[in-house]
C-alpha cells in the first residue's frame, strides 16, 4: 500500500466528491491497519523530491495531524501511539524528517519543520530525542550550509520552542538555540528569509532566554540585535522584531530601564512614519508596557508587605511625548471601514493604548487628552470629531469618578448630539462612548450617577431615535442601552427613575431585534443582550405588568421560529441564533418574575409554564447544540420557578435531559445539562426518586470517561449532593458507587502538581465540589440511616487534613471544607469524636474563618463550631 500512497494522496484533494470519499478511506484503512508503516510512507513522500508538491504537501498536513490535535485527551492518545511505535520506524521517520530540511522545495521544508516541532513536544519532554538540538545547531553552524537549510532549520528551532516548556532543555542547550538565533538575525551573513527565519525563532524563544536576560553582556546584545532587526529595509522582519520587543516588554519589564530612550525613539519612528503592520507592534510595544505597570499598582494597592518587583513607572515618565504620540493615531482612520469589532487598524490599537495609559496613570491623563477633545469635537472634518470622542472614551476607566464626572456633566449635551452627526463612524463612536460613560460613571446604587431626573429624559430620547439608524450604531446603542439599564441593578429607590421609561425601552429593542430594513445578526443579538439586561435590573414590584405583558410577545415569536422555512443551512442557522436569543429573553423573565415572594407576580409564570415548556420541547426538536444550551438553561430557570409541578414535564423531557448528559462533543451543552439536573433535582425533591437510576448512571459513566472535557466533572459531584438531599435514604442504594469515584477524585487531588497555576485552580474547583457532594449525601442521611456514610467518615477526615495543611486563600473552597466539617459532627455525631482528637488544625482553622471578611463564612464556620463543640461534651 506504501507504493500507492501517492495516488491515494491526490485523489484525496480530487474536484469529485466520490473519487476524494474513497481516497480518504483507503488512507484511513491504511492507517488502522499498519501506522507505524503508514506514518513512514508519508515521511517518504514528503521526503522525496520527485514527488508532485501536492501529495508532498498534504503528506506533512496528514502526518501532522497523527501527532497532534486541538482535544487534550485526542492529543494524549496520538502522544501515547506514537511512543508505542517501534524505535526502527521512528529513528526513519525522523531521518527523513531532518533531511527535508534541506529540501529543494520550500513548502516541503516549511512542513517538514512543523512535523518536527510536533515530534519534539512529545520526544523531547520524555527524553526520548536528546541529540535533535545539536543536530538542528550544526546546520547553522556547517560553513556551506544553504540558506534554505537555514531558514527551515531555523523555522524549526522556533516550532520547537513554542510547543515545549521551558523547563524541557537545559540551560547549555537554550544558549546555543539563542546563539543561533541571533546570528541567524545578523544582516551581514544572511538572507531576507534567513533573517525573517530567526526572528521568528528569537519570538518563540524568548520565554526560554530568561537566565541570558539576567546578564547584563547577554541582554545587551540580543537587545542590540532586535533593535537593529526592528531598523531592517524588509517591513515584514521589522514587524516581527517590534513583536519580539512587545514580548519583552512584558516578560522582562524589570530589566528594561537601560534601553528606554532607545526603545521610545524605535517605537515613536514606527507609529509615526512605518506601515500599519509594524506601527501596531510599535504601539502593542506601549500597550504590554501598560499592562506590566497596571498589574504592579494592583501589587502594590493589594500591600503584600514584601518588596515585590520594581516598578520603573516608565508610562509616567514618558507621558507627555506618548499620549500626543497616540492620540496622532486616532485620526488615522480607515475610510468607509465596515464597522466591526473584529477589525484592528492604527487608530483601534491607539484607542487601546490611550485606555490602558489613562488605567496606569489615571487623572495624570486628563490635561493632555482634554484640550485634543475640545479641539477637535467640533470641526468640520469628521476624523477630528470621531478621534476627539474616541480619545474622550478611550480614558473613562483610570482617572477619578470626581474629575471624570465633571467632564462628562459639561459635555453630555454635545455627545447626545453628535447621536445625530453626518457621518456614520461619528455616530458608531459616540454611542461607544455613550456605553462607557454609563459603565463608569453611572452606579446609583454606588452612590454616584452623571445620569439624573434631568437629564435621563433626554438620553433615553436620543437612544432610542439613535436605535433606527445604521445598523452598526444601532447595535452599539444597544450596548449603551444594556450598560445604562445595569447601573439601576440594586439601586433601591434610584431604579424607581428608570421604570417609567421600560415600556418604551422593550418596543425599541424589540423592534432593533427584528427590523425589517436590515437582516444583521450582530444588530439582533445586541438587541436581545440589551433587552435581558433591562428585564434583569428592573424592579420586578413595578414592572410587574410589563413582564405580564412582554412574555406572551417573547412566547409567540418563539412559535414563529418553529414555522420557518428552512430551505438552507444559513436558513438552520439563523433559525439557532434567535431560537438561542428568544430563549435567553425567557429564562431572564421566568428568574425575575419568580425572585419574588409575591404570589401573585409568580403566577405570571405558573399560568404560562405549559405553553412555555410546550414551546421548549419543540425547541429541542430542532436539534441545535446552539438552542440546545439556551433553552436547558431556561429549563433549569422553569423548574426552580415551577417546583414540585414540573414533575408532570419529565416524562416528554427526560430523553433530551439524557442527549445532554451524553452529549461529550459539545461539552458545554453537556456542562449546562448537570446544572440542569441539579435545578430540576432541587425542585422536584423525592418526586424525581423514578427517574434517580438513569441520571445517576449517566453521571457515573461521564466521571469515568476520558473523552469528556475535565470541566465538566466538578459539577457532576455537586449534582451528587444535590440528589442525596432530596432522596434521603433512597440514595443508599449508590453509595457503593458515587463514594468511591469521589474518593479517588480526592486521591487524583492530592497528586497535582502545585506548581501548574491552571491545574491547581482546576483541582480547587474539584475539592470544592467533592465537598458538597459529602455535605449533600450526610445531611440527606441525617433523619434516617446515618450509619451508612460510617465507614467513609476516615477517608473523608484525611481528605480534609490534606487540604487544611495547604492553607486555602479561595473562598468558596474554604467555605466547602468548614461545612463538611460540621456536617460529618451534625450527621455522625459521637462516632466522630475520634477524628475531632487533635483539634488545633481544625481549631486554628475556624478561628480564621470567624476572622473572615465573608459573612456566609463566619456563619458557616459558627455552626460549625457549635456542632464539634456538642459532639466533644456529650
Amino acid at each position: 500500500m506504501a507504493m500507492e500512497i501517492t495516488q491515494y494522496l491526490l485523489a484525496a484533494q480530487s474536484a469529485d466528491a466520490r473519487v476524494r470519499t474513497e481516497a480518504e478511506s483507503n488512507l484511513r484503512q491504511f492507517q488502522e491497519q499498519n501506522l507505524p508503516a503508514f506514518l513512514l510512507a508519508l515521511s517518504v513522500e514528503l521526503a522525496n523530491n520527485e514527488k508532485p508538491i501536492e501529495s508532498r504537501r498534504l503528506a506533512g498536513i496528514v502526518l501532522k495531524n497523527s501527532l497532534d490535535a486541538k482535544d487534550a485527551v485526542t492529543r494524549e492518545h496520538l502522544a501515547q501511539q506514537w511512543m508505542a511505535v517501534d524505535i526502527a520506524f521512528k529513528s526513519q521517520i525522523k531521518e527523513l524528517l531532518l533531511q527535508t530540511l534541506g529540501s529543494s522545495a520550500p513548502e516541503a521544508r516549511h512542513t517538514s519543520a512543523q512535523v518536527l516541532a510536533k515530534v519534539a513536544s512529545i520526544d523531547i519532554p520524555r527524553k526520548q530525542w536528546p541529540e535533535l538540538i545539536g543536530y538542528l545547531l550544526n546546520n547553522m553552524t556547517q560553513r556551506d550550509s544553504p540558506a534554505g537549510l537555514k531558514q527551515s532549520t531555523l523555522e524549526t528551532l522556533g516550532y520547537i520552542c513554542e510547543e515545549i516548556s521551558h523547563h524541557d532543555l537545559g540551560q547549555d542547550e537554550v544558549n546555543s538555540v539563542l546563539t543561533a538565533v541571533v546570528q541567524g538575525m545578523n544582516l551581514a551573513e544572511n538572507s531576507s528569509e534567513v533573517r525573517l527565519a530567526a526572528t521568528r525563532a528569537l519570538y518563540n524563544a524568548l520565554e526560554f532566554a530568561e537566565t541570558n536576560f539576567e546578564n547584563e553582556m547577554e541582554r545587551n546584545y540580543i537587545m542590540k540585535m532586535v533593535c537593529e532587526t526592528a531598523l531592517s529595509k524588509e517591513a515584514e522582519i521589522r514587524q516581527v522584531a517590534f513583536e519580539c520587543l512587545a514580548s519583552i516588554a512584558s516578560t522582562y519589564y524589570h530589566v528594561l530601564e537601560t534601553y528606554m530612550q532607545a526603545l521610545f525613539e524605535l517605537t515613536s519612528n514606527a507609529v509615526k512614519g512605518d506601515v500599519e503592520d509594524v506601527a501596531l507592534q510599535a504601539i502593542e510595544f506601549w500597550s504590554s508596557i501598560c499592562d506590566e505597570e497596571i498589574e504592579l499598582q494592583e501589587y502594590e494597592s493589594a500591600d503584600s508587605g514584601d518588596s515585590g518587583p520594581p516598578h520603573s513607572r516608565f508610562i509616567e515618565k514618558s507621558l507627555s511625548s506618548l499620549v500626543p504620540m497616540m492620540l496622532e493615531t486616532l485620526l488615522k482612520q480607515e475610510e468607509n471601514v465596515d464597522q466591526d469589532d473584529s477589525i484592528w487598524n492604527i487608530s483601534m490599537a491607539g484607542g487601546t493604548c490611550l485606555g490602558l495609559v489613562a488605567r496606569t496613570v489615571g487623572d495624570a491623563i486628563l490635561p493632555l487628552v482634554m484640550p485634543f477633545v475640545e479641539a477637535n469635537i467640533v470641526k468640520p472634518d469628521w476624523h477630528c470629531r470621531e478621534a476627539a470622542t474616541m480619545a474622550f472614551g478611550s480614558i473613562l476607566e483610570g482617572p477619578s469618578i470626581d474629575s471624570l464626572s465633571v467632564l462628562v456633566r459639561s459635555g453630555l449635551d454635545l455627545l447626545l448630539r453628535l447621536m445625530n452627526d453626518v457621518n456614520n463612524q461619528v455616530k458608531d463612536t459616540t454611542a461607544w462612548t455613550l456605553s462607557r460613560i454609563f459603565e463608569y460613571l453611572h452606579s446609583p446604587a454606588g452612590g454616584y450617577s452623571v445620569i439624573s431626573t434631568d437629564n435621563l429624559p433626554r438620553v433615553v430620547d436620543v437612544l432610542l431615535e439613535s436605535i433606527k439608524d445604521a445598523p452598526n450604531v444601532a447595535a452599539k446603542v444597544c450596548w449603551a442601552i444594556y450598560k445604562l439599564a445595569e447601573g439601576y441593578e440594586e439601586a433601591g429607590r434610584h431604579s424607581s427613575l428608570f421604570t417609567p421609561y421600560i415600556p418604551r425601552i422593550i418596543e425599541s429593542l424589540l423592534f432593533a431585534a427584528s427590523r425589517a430594513d436590515v437582516d444583521d445578526s450582530r444588530l439582533r443579538s445586541a438587541a436581545y443582550e440589551a433587552l435581558n439586561e433591562v428585564v434583569r435590573c428592573s424592579n420586578i414590584k413595578e414592572t410587574a405588568q410589563i413582564m405580564r405583558e412582554l412574555l406572551p410577545v417573547i412566547l409567540q415569536k418563539l412559535s414563529q421560529t418553529l414555522e420557518l422555512q428552512i430551505v438552507s443551512s444559513d436558513d438552520k442557522e439563523k433559525q439557532a441564533d434567535l431560537q438561542a436569543s428568544l430563549c435567553g429573553v425567557l429564562q431572564v423573565i421566568i428568574q425575575k418574575v419568580s425572585s419574588t415572594d409575591d404570589l401573585e407576580i409568580r403566577s405570571i409564570i405558573m399560568t404560562q409554564a405549559d405553553q412555555i415548556m410546550f414551546l421548549f420541547l419543540n425547541v429541542f426538536a430542532c436539534r441545535s447544540s446552539t438552542v440546545h444550551e439556551e433553552a436547558m438553561l431556561a429549563i433549569g430557570a422553569l423548574a426552580h420557578a415551577t417546583g414540585p409541578e414540573f414533575e408532570k414535564y419529565l416524562p416528554e423531557f427526560y430523553k433530551y435531559l439524557e442527549m445532554g448528559l451524553q452529549n461529550f462533543e459539545e461539552y458545554q451543552v453537556c456542562s449546562i445539562t448537570v446544572g440542569v439536573v441539579g435545578d430540576i433535582v432541587r425542585a422536584l425533591n423525592d418526586k424525581v426518586l423514578p427517574y434517580c437510576d438513569g441520571i445517576m448512571q449517566h453521571l457515573l459513566r461521564n466521571l469515568s470517561s476520558e473523552a469528556l472535557d475535565r470541566s465538566v466533572k466538578p459539577p457532576i459531584f455537586s449534582v451528587f449532593g444535590d440528589i442525596a438531599l432530596s432522596i434521603e435514604e433512597n440514595f443508599e442504594k449508590y453509595v457503593p458507587y458515587a463514594v468511591p469515584v469521589m474518593q479517588r477524585a480526592a486521591e487524583l487531588c492530592a497528586q497535582m502538581d502545585p506548581n501548574d497555576d491552571e491545574l491547581m485552580e482546576y483541582g480547587n474547583q474539584l475539592k470544592c465540589s467533592i465537598f458538597e457532594a459529602y455535605s449533600g449525601i450526610l445531611q440527606g442521611f441525617k433523619n434516617s440511616k446515618s450509619e451508612v456514610m460510617l465507614p467513609y467518615a476516615q477517608h473523608l477526615w484525611q481528605f480534609i487534613e490534606l487540604v487544611l495543611k495547604e492553607k486555602q486563600s479561595d473562598v468558596h473552597l474554604t467555605k466547602a471544607v468548614a461545612a463538611v466539617m460540621g456536617d460529618l459532627a451534625d450527621v455522625l455525631g459521637t462516632n466522630t469524636k475520634a477524628l475531632f482528637q487533635d483539634l488545633t488544625a481544625c481549631a486554628n482553622f475556624l478561628r480564621e474563618c470567624l476572622g473572615s471578611d465573608d459573612d456566609d463564612l463566619k456563619k458557616t464556620a459558627t455552626w460549625t463550631q457549635e456542632r464539634i463543640q456538642s459532639i466533644m461534651v456529650a
